[in-house]
């Protein structure tokens, strides 16, 4: 009988899930999907220097905003549970006390300082450094004399050095680590934490997990892993390991997490006469850890990076997965491109829905060499995924963008918002049908003018006037009918020779503040007569100064 599949995404909650992560997980959901099998969420959060509250949640958040659902994990539950690290730590203990017993794992008791000085030691001689497994294995009270001296206890795995390590990857074949090249690694933290290294082995082993399909980063742990593994559970099969190609940022390099601290500290660095106490208070930080953050030493929550960014007007990149429904793409469009880096279906579809992908996905066809992270490309598939989804989904995707930017149009009801998603048929995202649409909830005083369109459009080519000749037509009509609106205007432009752009424009930056809308016939009826005569008014009184002289 075929074995059951079982993978895992387990996350550090260090930090919002990141596009790789994001991959990551769907690839495991995608081969338990496709092959019937279970897929766990497990929260790796041992580190508890590095973990930030929000990160867990958000993880999870972004997860289900995927569509990816987890069989086994935090708020399912699942045989296999706790499923967060923290909470198992007898778990881990029970089998670091087995490694000791066996003299498969011994404690130590350097400082800090003291390994840093053996780095450099090693730096100095030109070597890898490697720590030096002592001839008499330190035991229980030796740890308890250190204890009591106050140096840090922990326990470092005894790696075999006498036999090279085979790693057996399903995306790059044979991979051989020699003899030696691995050294004694700590597997309990002085805080009684286990690492990532071995506490990854144990809950693979306790979960029955089968594959372990993670980034390539990861090859150089698997040897370390397996060795673990066949000191505490030499009866049972590895599991098959697939390490994915990097993915590489269109900016330039590998993509990362920290390219929006990246980019804030180096706006941070370049800003003139920045309020750096109203820049803390922003960002819900003492002043101290602004500094620490700006030279590079700590990392504030990630909210606090967004807060910051916005605090300053600076845009960031999108790299979490958060960032992206911000920006008003679709989960069906970034699922659709994540799936396809590093991996193909072996035919020439791009656009692909999840069920196609579920079933074309196949471990075998996970690439080797190096995939870009084209933003055109994402922005080129959510455009496709707009006009593919229902009309029922659609609406969802951007009644629940509005409430994640808490846009003014979220007060709107549903008939409006459907009539204003039908209107930008074509939009590239639902930021794009947000911006189009905002003028209609903002009071007429909130208008806020673009120069380039104040200058293209209303103080060149008589535009202040032909507003004014708008203007009054508009006032003298009964009714503003989508209709009546259109056939006013092609006739005032037929009146004076020119396109309707002419005479359409400045009604439009009138009421909008640029020349970018909705239709300009549905925008004047939408906002209504005493709404547009309004905010003309104000377009002529703020800028008739500046055409003083002008004739029509």
């Amino acid at each position: 009988m075929p074995e059951k599949i079982v993978t895992r995404f387990a996350p550090s909650p260090t930090g919002y899930l990141h596009v790789g992560g994001a991959r990551t997980a769907l690839f495991n959901w995608l081969w338990a999907r496709r092959t019937g099998g279970t897929f766990i969420l497990r929260i790796e959060d041992t580190d508890q220097k590095r973990n930030t509250p929000t990160a867990a949640q958000q993880v999870m958040d972004d997860l289900k905003w995927l569509g990816i659902e987890w069989d086994e994990g935090p708020e399912v539950g699942g045989n296999s549970g706790p499923y967060l690290q923290s909470e198992r730590r007898d778990i881990y203990d029970r089998y670091v006390k087995e490694l000791l017993d066996k003299e498969k794992a011994y404690y130590c008791f350097e400082t800090p300082e003291e390994l840093d000085a053996l780095r450099k030691e090693a730096e100095a001689q030109k070597k890898g450094f490697v720590y030096r497994r002592p001839a008499d294995l330190p035991g229980a009270e030796d740890a308890e004399k250190a204890r009591a001296e106050g140096r840090p206890v922990t326990v470092r795995f005894a790696v075999p050095q006498n036999e090279s390590v085979t790693v057996q990857d399903m995306v790059r074949g044979v991979v051989t680590f020699a003899a030696g090249e691995i050294g004694d690694f700590i597997i309990q933290k002085s805080d009684g934490f286990p690492t990532y290294n071995f506490a990854c082995v144990v809950d693979d082993y306790l979960m029955k997990v089968t594959h372990v399909i993670r980034g390539q980063e990861h090859l150089n742990n698997t040897p370390g892993q397996q060795a673990l593994w066949q000191a505490l559970f030499a009866d049972v099969p590895l599991p098959k390991y697939a390490h994915m190609s990097v993915t590489v940022s269109d900016t330039g390099g590998k993509l990362s997490k920290r390219e929006r601290p990246k980019a804030l500290r180096k706006a941070i660095k370049a800003g003139q006469d920045i309020d750096l106490d109203g820049l803390a208070e922003a960002g819900n930080i003492a002043v101290d850890q602004l500094d620490s953050f700006i030279r590079g030493k700590t990392m504030p929550d990630m909210p606090g990076i967004d807060a910051m960014a916005q605090y300053l007007g600076v845009a960031l990149p999108e790299i979490n997965i958060v960032d992206f429904f911000k920006s008003g793409y679709l989960p069906e469009a970034m699922v659709n491109f994540l799936a396809l880096l590093g991996w193909n279906p072996g035919d020439n579809r791009e656009i692909m829905v999840l069920d196609e992908l579920t079933d074309a996905f196949d471990l075998s066809r996970l690439t080797k060499s190096n995939s870009l992270f084209d933003r055109q490309k994402l922005l080129a598939f959510n455009t496709e995924h707009i006009r593919l989804v229902s009309g029922e989904k659609l609406f969802r995707h951007f009644r629940d963008y509005l409430e994640e930017v808490e846009s003014p149009l979220a007060s709107a009801d549903d008939e409006l918002l459907s009539r204003i998603i039908k209107l930008c048929e074509g939009a590239r995202t639902l930021a794009d049908i947000e911006r189009k649409s905002r003028f209609l909830f903002l009071e007429n005083d909130e208008i806020e003018y673009d120069d380039k369109s104040v200058k293209k459009v209303l103080l060149k080519n008589e535009g202040l006037a032909v507003l004014a000749i708008v203007r009054d037509k508009l006032t003298g009509m009964n009714e503003l009918t989508e209709q009546a609106i259109e056939n006013m205007l092609r006739s005032l432009a037929e009146d004076r020779q020119v396109g309707l752009g002419k005479v359409a424009q400045p009604l439009r930056v009138a009421i909008c503040g640029t020349t970018i809308s909705l239709p300009i016939f549905d925008s004047v009826e939408m906002l209504g007569k005493e709404n547009t005569l309004t905010r003309i008014d104000n377009t002529l009184e703020k800028f008739a100064a500046q055409t003083q002289g002008e004739q029509v």
